[in-house]
């Protein structure tokens, strides 16, 4: 094959890359370009001669796939510089789809969890930045590109990007799925990965696991009443993690299921069959504008 034809080849698979069209707040980018492509997340919008943007390397399976985490107030276009084997590039873009936010008021929180003295305060801070230390994992492994099932079921008591309100102070939006259930309820692995965190103590989340997922996707558990994983262990989708508590700041037993791609916390109800979750209902986590 002369060069010629090489580069209509090369043009032609950058331009078949799989990718969506539009992607909500909260979502997840799953998609593929050409094997043997490199791929950067383009931070600062697209690159000028005079401007040149900042670009996050994204990691590509061998066969093209990568996923890109799309945070709660990011408004778009998410644009992705390709690049092939012979540096021929494509910027791919994909609209963000803007959602509307639930305010949540909760009571009966303990205050020293809402407002807490400077020494608490001081092992909160501790203790978030070994959970985001975790959160930096970037494996190879591509446990990220299954259908992600429901780690347990049940009436959904609180969503991800709404706004919590604790005894009138206003805090962080909420980062992720709240389902109701009893303590001690078993609750399982999402999809396959590697346990990247797990400690029974945190102040304020509890119980806490982390899985990671590959390509810098993960799961998170918190308040956990009882865990059943060690930090380094392998588990599979549907694989019991741990059992239901109310640990750390919470007002009762419950499952909080949380996701980020890296810093970048995203919303796993868009993951999940609300099909196999009737008691769901009414919880929408599709865009709402």
């Amino acid at each position: 094959m002369n060069a010629g034809f090489a580069a209509i080849g090369l043009f032609l698979a950058l331009a078949a890359a799989e990718v969506p069209q539009t992607v909500p707040q909260g979502g997840l980018v799953r998609g593929r370009v050409a094997p043997g492509s490199q791929l950067a997340l383009i931070v600062q919008g697209a690159p000028t001669e005079s401007a040149p943007a900042s670009r996050l390397a994204v990691r590509v399976a061998g066969d093209g796939r990568f996923v890109v985490g799309v945070g709660r107030d990011e408004t778009g276009p998410i644009q992705l510089l390709a690049t092939g084997p012979d540096q021929s590039q494509r910027v791919l873009s994909i609209a963000v789809v803007a959602r509307d936010w639930k305010i949540e008021r909760i009571v009966g929180v303990p205050p020293a969890t809402v407002n807490p003295p400077p020494e608490i305060a001081a092992r909160i801070e501790r203790e978030q930045a070994q959970v985001s230390e975790a959160r930096k994992r970037d494996d190879a492994r591509e446990d990220f590109t299954a259908s992600f099932i429901w780690p347990l079921t049940g009436r959904i008591s609180g969503v991800y990007g709404s706004q919590r309100v604790y005894d009138g102070t206003p805090k962080s939006p909420h980062s992720g799925l709240d389902v109701a259930a009893a303590a001690g309820t078993p609750l399982c692995a999402p999809a396959g990965g590697v346990i990247s965190f797990a400690r029974p103590d945190l102040y304020l989340t509890g119980g806490t696991v982390l899985i990671d997922h590959g390509h810098g996707l993960s799961s998170n558990f918190l308040h956990l009443s009882r865990i059943d994983v060690r930090v380094g262990e392998r588990v599979e989708q549907g694989q019991v993690i741990g059992l239901v508590g109310a640990t750390g700041r919470a007002t009762g037993p419950h499952m909080h299921w949380g996701m980020n791609w890296f810093g970048v916390r995203v919303d796993p109800q868009l993951l999940v069959d609300p099909a196999m979750n009737p008691a769901a209902s009414g919880a929408s986590a599709t865009p709402s504008r």
